[in-house]
């Protein structure tokens, strides 16, 4: 059998295509190219939508949303409030130049869209002012939430255009680690109509989807599968990995669920403790294709356990498959 490129052979684990290894992540495969609209700025300062974030020097994840850094006071007066970065006067020739330098034969251009439509509407009101609008004025947050769509639908196609995007990350954080932030059927309501529209985008333009979404997100899992996700990160255990796979193995791919929170973190692990993790979630879903090896999120984690897994990956990565 002719060895698989690392394009190759992720593209079969996504299409659940008889892949030779079970991939561990995708950086060997992919370019990761970002957009010029600044969504979540590295250092303290205002993003492009004019949201106030901070940075506590040593915290773990860098900036964040100001305690009352969002811009919209009054939801009835959202368009008057809300300032959209104006995308045309972006610098997307520096996109184009970033894209013709990846050489295409060996990797996927991977671009990354952060903060959908939920987490960009939390962030222009406050996570609590948020929360209570979705379930107390519905209908005004639909409209948000629509015109959200509409902007990041022109971030994509500019992205597209300047870039010819092989993939694209989107962001969209739905869950705690106990259940999603709303009632599955308001975010049936007001989120997955307009995330389908940002997606129908992407099919339209033959973009493969990796949906992040960190949290227990199980309860719309399904709509997920239905709206046309490729992938879902970071496959989070707070969710019954090895149930979503079972129903839903060949139609959508999972990439991550080694468990960050309880294992890779967790004081006093063991490298045979990480080993036995990696197993586990390879057994649970890689099954016909269909599953990218990753942590569940990103800390920094101890080298020994970084190489215990990942060695853990290359090895029962390859056998798994070869065995089948």
């Amino acid at each position: 059998m002719k060895p698989l490129t690392a394009k190759e052979n992720l593209l079969r684990a996504i299409r659940h295509d008889h892949p030779q290894w079970v991939p561990n992540g995708m950086m060997d495969a992919v370019a990761i190219i970002y957009p010029p609209v600044v969504e979540r700025p590295w250092q303290a300062r205002r993003d492009d939508f004019g949201v106030l974030w901070s940075l506590e020097d040593g915290a773990h994840g860098g900036t964040f949303p100001a305690h009352d850094g969002h811009t919209v006071r009054d939801l009835h007066a959202w368009r008057e409030q809300v300032k959209f970065p104006d995308l045309d006067r972006m610098d997307w020739e520096k996109v184009r130049t970033e894209a013709r330098a990846v050489n295409r034969d060996e990797k996927l251009l991977y671009g990354v869209i952060e903060l959908g439509l939920f987490e960009r509407s939390y962030l222009l009101l406050g996570m609590e002012e948020a929360l209570v609008a979705y379930l107390t004025e519905p209908d005004l947050m639909t409209e948000l939430v629509a015109a959200l769509a509409d902007y990041k639908i022109g971030v994509i196609e500019r992205f597209d255009d300047a870039a010819d995007l092989d993939m694209v990350w989107y962001g969209d954080d739905w869950g705690t680690q106990t259940n999603l932030f709303m009632p599955p059927d308001l975010w049936r309501r007001i989120i997955r109509p307009h995330t389908q529209r940002v997606y129908d985008c992407m099919k339209a333009r033959g973009i493969i989807i990796d949906q992040h979404s960190c949290g227990k997100i199980e309860a719309v899992f399904g709509d997920l599968v239905e709206m046309g996700a490729d992938i879902w990160n970071p496959c989070q255990p707070c969710n019954d990995l090895a149930a979503l796979k079972k129903e839903f193995a060949g139609r959508i791919c999972f990439c991550g669920g080694i468990d960050s929170q309880f294992i890779l973190d967790k004081p006093g692990v063991t490298p045979a403790e990480v080993r036995a993790e990696v197993r586990k979630r390879i057994d649970q879903l890689s099954a016909g294709g269909g599953y990218i090896a990753n942590p569940s999120h990103g800390v920094p984690y101890k080298q020994e356990l970084l190489d215990a897994m990942n060695d853990e990956i290359a090895v029962y990565g390859k056998a798994v498959y070869a065995a089948s």
